[in-house]
């Protein structure tokens, strides 16, 4: 098998420890508590695909997107950001790092059930969360992945004193991963390449959530496409822009799942596994796909109307995750 088998870790004590740490609004922990690590970061290097084999799992970070946790930190040295539905018709990321580690990350905020299903492409990739609720630690416990959650004890994590809970937890990646494991480890069937031909010349692509937007603009002088969230750009730690070279949207079967929020509401299950259809962008245009991904353990690919591999385009990559209209 692809995987070896997973090292058992204790959450019995998550929730606990969680409760203590929320009640801490305004307050820093740990080592450096004065300062969040939102820096500001130089220019990120193109990754190559070439690399040697990873030395490592991939680390994914759920990152808080409601206005109050803007600007958030270090998304845009992820190699991939997934933009999924939550509660409330509100939007969350995952952030995976494989090529680069940043000094922070966060707002982090809790895992969901989806999240799982969406993970098993990679092998055994480590996952920090702010938390989950009781019914789903026990999943997460047997998912085939290392479960890094926030606690009270724990050096990775550091409570912002300039925001309030809970929007004010941040990841130091170092504390979980001592070096990046190399573009190897991103498993997640993409291509990249040559664009392809054909597809329509499109500045600017708009996704809808209930109560959540997603608008990705291009820009001819970056070679990039402007995020913006919720109607405002969306920007980095230090005032730039969050720019992807590749946009994904994503058509998925988004269905309840078992689970709600402590306000009753349902949380949303993004079925990540099966095929439909997608819009790939890049370069300044749009491409009509269609995605599949046979089993969790695989990774999704995009084939053009061509019947061929789509490329994407070297560098970040966002994947929106739209319900089917």
């Amino acid at each position: 098998m692809r995987r070896g088998t997973r090292r058992g870790r204790c959450t019995a004590l998550l929730t606990a420890a969680l409760a203590v740490s929320l009640g801490a609004a305004g307050c820093t922990t740990g080592p450096g508590a004065k300062d969040d690590g939102r820096a500001s970061h130089a220019p990120r290097p193109e990754r190559s695909h070439s690399a040697a084999p990873a030395s490592g799992p991939v680390l994914a970070v759920k990152v808080d997107n409601v206005r109050a946790a803007r600007p958030q930190t270090g998304l845009e040295d992820a190699d991939v950001v997934y933009a999924e539905p939550v509660e409330a018709g509100l939007s969350r990321l995952m952030a995976i790092y494989a090529t680069e580690l940043p000094e922070s990350v966060g707002p982090v905020r809790s895992a969901r059930e989806s999240d799982l299903e969406l993970l098993g492409q990679f092998d055994r990739p480590v996952l920090a969360f702010s938390g989950a609720q009781s019914k789903l630690l026990p999943l997460i416990d047997k998912a085939p992945l290392r479960a890094e959650p926030a606690s009270e004890d724990s050096d990775a994590y550091v409570r912002a004193g300039d925001r309030q809970a809970p929007h004010n937890l941040y990841l130091r990646p170092g504390e979980l991963l001592r070096e990046p494991s190399g573009a190897a480890a991103l498993t997640t069937g993409f291509t990249y390449g040559k664009a392809p031909a054909g597809g329509r010349a499109e500045s600017t692509h708009t996704v809808r959530y209930p109560s959540a937007s997603f608008t990705f603009a291009w820009s001819d002088s970056r070679d990039r496409w402007l995020v913006s969230m919720d109607g405002s750009p969306a920007r980095t730690a230090d005032g730039g822009r969050l720019t992807p070279a590749t946009v994904v949207v994503q058509h998925v079967k988004v269905r309840e799942s078992d689970f709600r929020d402590f306000r009753g509401s349902n949380s949303p299950y993004v079925e990540s596994v099966g095929s439909g259809e997608a819009e790939v962008l890049r370069d300044g245009r749009a491409y009509d796909a269609t995605w599949k991904r046979g089993a969790a353990a695989d990774g999704t690919t995009f084939t053009g109307e061509d019947g061929e591999p789509l490329n994407f385009a070297e560098g970040q990559v966002w994947v929106v995750f739209a319900g089917h209209s």
